[in-house]
């Protein structure tokens, strides 16, 4: 079968705090890892971000994609559809419309389907054990990113930049 497997998860220190993405893409006898992280962001922000660099790091949008993720942010917004009623209400009140709007781009752009299952975090799964390595080591070890619209909406709500 021609699908891509994902594995995600996303970590912060301190929430807000620095924080990591980690994935895992699978296809056929094929695995790519991947992780990054930044100064300052939300375990939220980070286990989206891990699924759209996910997607967006795939070059054939026209296989089928199963995410697996921790997540039920991420999973529940997409499988009930929340998402996209926050999209046509222009996302007010909702946290992350940056991250939301580069999702809903990314997944707009495959003619098949991607699916999104949820697995319990920190039970045993390897992939997504391997997933939360990833991005702790990320933001241990790596140079740390400034997550640029998130520290601009911070700074927004405390003022620093009034309407």
């Amino acid at each position: 079968m021609n699908k891509i497997k994902i594995y995600t998860d996303g970590a912060a220190s301190g929430n807000p705090g620095p924080g990591g993405y980690g994935a895992i893409l699978e296809y056929k006898n094929h695995v790519k890892e991947l992780s990054g992280a930044f100064r300052l962001t939300t375990n939220n922000r980070m286990e989206l971000l891990a699924a759209i660099i996910a997607l967006e790091s795939i070059t054939d949008k026209s296989l089928d994609v199963i995410v697996f993720s921790d997540s039920k942010y991420v999973v529940e917004a997409i499988n009930q559809k929340w998402v996209f009623n926050w999209e046509n209400k222009g996302y007010k009140k909702k946290k992350n419309p940056d991250l939301w709007r580069r999702f809903l781009k990314v997944y707009r752009n495959y003619s098949k389907t991607i699916q999104f299952k949820w697995v319990k975090g920190h039970a045993g799964h390897i992939q997504n054990e391997r997933c939360d390595e990833l991005a702790v080591n990320a933001y241990n070890n790596q140079e740390l990113q400034i997550d640029k619209e998130y520290e601009l909406l911070k700074n927004n709500d405390k003022g620093l930049f009034p309407s």
